[in-house]
């Protein structure tokens, strides 16, 4: 499969929701996030919560001026670049086995 200026695989992370205390800057604890990786025509996902620990006053960022960007980078960091590797290791099996499976559920009647 190839499509102009895309690259496959790839991964995309996205931020499904966000828990937060209603304090002056609305800090979050718990961020819900999706991963969906897109390869060979197929895709497989994952879904994943992560707690937080309260920012230093002096770099938190107030609820109202957060990117998904920025909270993508919170997962990412959180996770650690092993693991993320380990995660699209897994989407990747998941979509091998789509493509070429080597299970099968069913009766024979």
């Amino acid at each position: 499969m190839s499509t102009p200026g895309i690259d496959f695989p790839f991964t995309v992370f996205k931020i499904a929701n966000m828990e937060r205390n209603l304090d002056t800057i609305g800090t979050v604890f718990t961020v819900h996030y999706t991963v969906t990786r897109f390869k060979n025509g197929e895709q497989a996902g994952a879904y994943g919560s992560l707690g937080f620990e309260a920012p230093e006053p002096d770099t938190a960022i107030p609820y109202p001026q957060l990117t998904e960007a920025t909270v993508i980078e919170w997962v990412k960091a959180k996770l650690g670049a092993e693991q993320v590797i380990e995660l699209d290791a897994a989407l990747d099996a998941q979509i091998d086995e789509k493509l070429a499976p080597t299970k099968a559920a069913g009766v024979p009647w």
